[in-house]
């Protein structure tokens, strides 16, 4: 059974940093890519940024430039650096391993609050 367990979030100022993490443990097999999503109270859950096996790299338009996405060499670990907050980057943030392209496994979530 496969676990990722995200930590790193928190209460930042605008225009702070944060640095998201994202451990796996469990069997991982056949992991396409690695990903970070985010929701905001009332809204729906919404993709910020991805990394595949190759190491290509996605991001949401409104995060280009500021966040960037890495993983580890093992490939059991994200990370999401986000620099430049802003109050709307305020959401829940969960990692995803996506195994297929339509399923894959979810963190719990860790919260980031971006307030003056």
């Amino acid at each position: 059974q496969v676990q990722l367990v995200e930590s790193g979030g928190g209460s930042v100022q605008p225009g702070g940093s944060l640095r998201l993490s994202c451990a796996a443990s469990g069997s991982l097999f056949n992991i396409l890519s690695m990903g970070w999503y985010r929701q905001a109270p009332g809204k729906q859950r919404e993709f910020v940024a991805r990394i595949t096996n190759s190491g290509g790299t996605y991001y949401a338009d409104s995060v280009k430039g500021r966040f960037a996405i890495s993983r580890d060499n093992a490939k059991t670990t994200v990370s999401l650096q986000m620099n430049g907050l802003r109050p709307e980057d305020t959401a829940v943030y969960y990692c995803n391993f996506q195994y297929s392209v339509t399923d894959g496994y979810w963190g719990q979530g860790t919260q980031v609050i971006v307030s003056s």
